[in-house]
């Protein structure tokens, strides 16, 4: 406790950076196999395309970039680290501007990465993740913005508000909260009438650009996967349980920092809280706790009024990067530090939290296996069964594997870790693979995959090949000492000259 009292600032970096490299090094040595999001990732990454099936391109650029920097598939959880590392440097500096002490910055920090968006999803690096450090960010720029008034930061924000954008669509939320504000408060309004704003938005339609004539070559592809994801309304009660739900499930996802705080308090604290508070209470600068509460607050609502109107069901992880304010918001307003009798109980049990997540993603890797007895994808065997499809292709064709069809977890896996890395032809289907030029797959062929029993491939490729049944299976174990049942991998070798781009029927 002496380390925060006398360098808060130290003791920050201390604990960010420590948890960061615990939360990288604990799945990078004990996954044998990466997570479906990451698998994905690298296997559109390949492509080095403007877009995806799922996402903007953002997510998976980067996992390419650790995979040629590297030569391995373990950058996803590098990747999510660094993502969370910029989150509290933002954080940090967003609180300390917004003028929280050292000390509340601190806390802030602690509190923030407490909740579970910060803790058991990190090994999945995924769009949501990366929009950590996106979201934190913009709101620190805009908040300099608004205040020095200096051209390069509205710069700086509309090139990270087109980065966002190139990592989900979802970003959008935050913009409009910023335009919003930006419209409805006097002393931000003022801006409108200089250049910086107009400049923010200029960058980052000049830099989306590529990726807005994408969406028309494809068209919207990506747009059309995000409509597909949220689940429309079968009644009534929709439009009340889903927004419930969501905002049930946030609430949930805060656990941790509502029991660190009630750790500082004791039953001393609660009984003598609400006085203490407003005695402790130090008026921040008069736009700070406005601009806390609306970027806090109003995506919030959006969500909630949008599921409510819509009566759709909206992915809970979709929350990720709308709560990077909830330590500042509880440092504010619950007046912490101050209220707190027992700090260094706040802080151990902090500590606690985390070495229980980091607990759960070990567990998840070395002792899930003994007592579940059901096969996962971080055990799954993709290498194993990656460089067999690839062998068993080129010992019957006698050239290396270009081009590999099936279902994501299937082909990715063959595409990420095979040693020649074939592009992967998802689901046979030219319009959710806009990367595959028919000619090249004609001159060269393609290996469809698929797990199971099965004799014939999936559905969706059958409609392709009515006829086709498999040429071959292998079992593979899993990647651990547990009762994992074995996955049998079965593959279809489709000869150049063979591949139909059109289906049977």
């Amino acid at each position: 406790m002496r380390l925060i009292d006398t360098t808060p600032a130290r003791a920050a970096v201390c604990y960010a950076a420590g948890l960061c490299l615990l939360y990288a090094l604990v799945p990078a040595l004990t996954f044998p196999n990466p997570p479906l999001d990451v698998v994905e990732g690298f296997a559109w990454g390949r492509e080095l395309q403007l877009g995806y099936t799922k996402h903007p391109p953002m997510q998976a650029w980067l996992l390419e970039l650790t995979y040629r920097l590297t030569g391995g598939t373990s950058g996803g959880y590098w990747l999510s680290a660094v993502s969370v590392a910029l989150g509290y440097l933002f954080i940090w500096r967003l609180g300390r501007r917004l003028g929280l002490s050292c000390q509340q910055a601190f806390w802030s920090l602690v509190l923030t990465s407490v909740t579970f968006y910060f803790t058991l999803p990190l090994p999945e690096f995924n769009p949501n993740i990366l929009q950590i450090p996106i979201w934190a960010g913009m709101m620190l720029l805009f908040h300099r913005a608004l205040d020095k008034g200096r051209l390069l930061d509205w710069v700086l924000l509309g090139a990270l508000a087109a980065f966002g954008l190139y990592t989900k669509y979802f970003v959008l939320l935050l913009i409009g909260a910023i335009g919003l504000y930006a419209l409805v408060f006097a002393d931000a309004r003022r801006h409108i009438l200089r250049p910086g704003p107009w400049v923010a938005i200029a960058v980052c339609l000049a830099l989306l650009l590529p990726h807005a004539a994408w969406l028309l070559e494809t068209d919207f592809l990506t747009l059309r996967y995000a409509a597909s994801r949220s689940n429309p309304s079968t009644g009534f009660t929709d439009h009340l349980f889903n927004p419930l739900n969501f905002l049930a499930a946030q609430i949930g996802n805060h656990a941790g920092l509502f029991l660190v705080i009630l750790a500082g308090q004791g039953w001393r604290g609660l009984k003598r809280g609400r006085q203490r508070r407003h005695e402790t209470v130090k008026p921040l600068p008069v736009p700070s706790d406005r601009f806390l509460l609306w970027f806090a607050i109003l995506p919030l609502a959006v969500v909630l009024l949008a599921s409510a109107v819509t009566g759709n069901e909206f992915e809970h992880m979709w929350g990720t990067p709308m709560f990077v304010l909830s330590g500042i918001l509880a440092v504010r307003f619950v007046a912490l530090p101050d209220v707190w009798p027992f700090p260094a109980r706040a802080l151990a049990a902090a500590i606690a939290i985390q070495a229980i997540f980091l607990g759960v993603i070990f567990g998840q890797a070395v002792l899930e296996p003994h007592w579940k007895h059901k096969q996962t994808r971080i055990h799954y065997p993709g290498k194993a069964i990656a460089q067999d499809m690839a062998r068993v292709w080129t010992d019957r064709m006698g050239t290396d594997l270009a081009y590999v069809a099936g279902d994501m977890w299937s082909a990715a896996n063959v595409t990420t870790q095979a040693p020649v890395r074939p592009s992967m032809f998802y689901l046979h289907d030219l319009t959710l693979s806009p990367w595959i030029d028919p000619k090249d797959v004609q001159e060269k062929g393609l290996l469809i995959v698929w797990r199971g029993d099965r004799e014939t491939p999936l559905e969706e490729i059958r409609r392709y090949y009515p006829n086709a049944v498999r040429e071959g299976s292998q079992t593979f174990a899993y990647q651990t000492s547990g009762s994992i049942p074995d996955v049998t991998v079965n593959w279809l070798i489709v000869p150049p000259g063979k591949v139909n781009f059109k289906p049977a029927h």
